[in-house]
């Protein structure tokens, strides 16, 4: 146990001085104008290369990465139905799907499901 600590701490402390001398000697870069404007063969840009993000759109893709870990959280379930009470297994997976439920249900009630305002 003790060398499995010890080579944690020596591999710790390796990452850390790599991590410190690479900022050191990394080739500074400074943002100026022409840097960060878009390039089009050498002619100024005709338009904005910086299209608008839709805000709505993210908050969809979060709400189904959320509902989409839940629902993984719901495979382990199949495998504990063998090694515990039935009735148990019920009542949990029952009050796993109405936290699921509800959320949907008040995400709807707050009109984020909705794609046009």
């Amino acid at each position: 146990m003790l060398i499995i600590m010890y080579m944690g701490m020596i591999i710790f402390l390796i990452s850390m001085m790599m991590m410190i001398l690479a900022s050191i000697l990394s080739k500074k870069t400074f943002m100026d104008r022409e840097k960060a404007s878009p390039f089009e063969c050498g002619f100024d840009p005709k338009s904005s290369a910086r299209l608008p993000f839709s805000i709505h759109f993210f908050l969809i893709a979060i709400i189904f990465l959320i509902f989409d870990v839940e629902i993984t959280l719901l495979i382990p379930l199949i495998l504990t139905m063998k090694i515990t009470n039935m009735m148990m297994y019920i009542y949990l997976s029952y009050f796993f799907l109405i936290i699921l439920l509800m959320g949907i249900y008040h995400e709807w009630n707050q009109g984020a499901l909705n794609w046009v305002n």
